[in-house]
């Protein structure tokens, strides 16, 4: 073991050891960026630097689970990626595939796509649905993966669909007008039926959401890494929950 290995050993002890007993996030957003970058940096094609970023998530999710987080949201794919060069775009869609397919043949987590995935090709929408589907029997670690997913149109596709359902229902707008509440708009984004995540991290030393998750994130406390997204390290996730059990979480109050 080299003198580096040591050092970092210690350090992530020390870690663990502040941590023991604070307030874990009961849901972590993850923004995977950096992925390009990375890759760019070695000389490396786009594509090899998504792969060594899909790489990273089995891990990431392992110390979630260790930590005892509940619930993680990966943002693997936005609205925007999707206006990328079709060739670029064809190779991550099928990185993704495969890393959602692989880690739904691990049977740790229950997967749910979050995002519109009529944005996307029919067969990879098909496979993402296949994957999910085989997971939705496994208790644990909740994995929601962020695939043709934008906040804003998040926002916009849950108010569709309540003016549909009030429209079925025979109600007018002026009805829907008088009576439309905040818990109407949250019933209808991809993350009903669970809390809004209590951290929010994004690597790669970019400091914006970027759209991610604007509904949920109102009361979330943001952790900025430097590192980009593959070579992200257990300390890195361990500062953060450092980070965020330091807060006093107001929630506006």
């Amino acid at each position: 073991m080299t003198r580096w290995n040591v050092l970092y050993d210690i350090y992530e002890r020390q870690l663990r050891a502040e941590l023991h007993g604070a307030q874990v996030p009961e849901h972590i957003g993850v923004i995977l960026d950096g992925n390009r970058r990375w890759a760019k940096a070695l000389g490396a094609s786009a594509s090899q630097g998504h792969r060594a970023g899909a790489g990273k998530i089995s891990e990431f999710l392992g110390w979630a689970e260790d930590a005892g987080v509940s619930i993680v949201t990966l943002w693997l794919l936005s609205t925007d990626n999707l206006q990328r060069n079709a060739e670029e775009l064809d190779k991550l869609l099928a990185i993704i595939v495969q890393a959602v397919e692989a880690l739904a043949q691990q049977k740790k987590w229950h997967l749910r796509i979050v995002g519109d995935l009529s944005l996307l090709p029919d067969p990879v929408a098909a496979a993402l649905r296949d994957a999910v589907a085989s997971t939705q029997t496994i208790e644990g670690l909740q994995v929601n993966v962020a695939v043709g997913y934008g906040g804003r149109h998040e926002i916009t596709e849950a108010v569709r669909s309540l003016l549909r359902e009030a429209a079925a229902d025979g109600r007018t707008l002026n009805d829907i007008a008088q009576s439309l509440t905040d818990g109407d708009i949250a019933d209808h984004l991809y993350t009903k039926d669970q809390p809004d995540p209590d951290l929010v991290i994004r690597t790669s030393g970019e400091q914006r959401l970027s759209g991610f998750m604007l509904w949920q994130s109102v009361h979330s406390e943001f952790y900025f890494c430097e590192a980009y997204w593959p070579d992200f390290r257990r300390i890195d996730f361990l500062r953060a929950l450092r980070s965020y059990a330091q807060r006093e979480r107001r929630r506006g109050r």
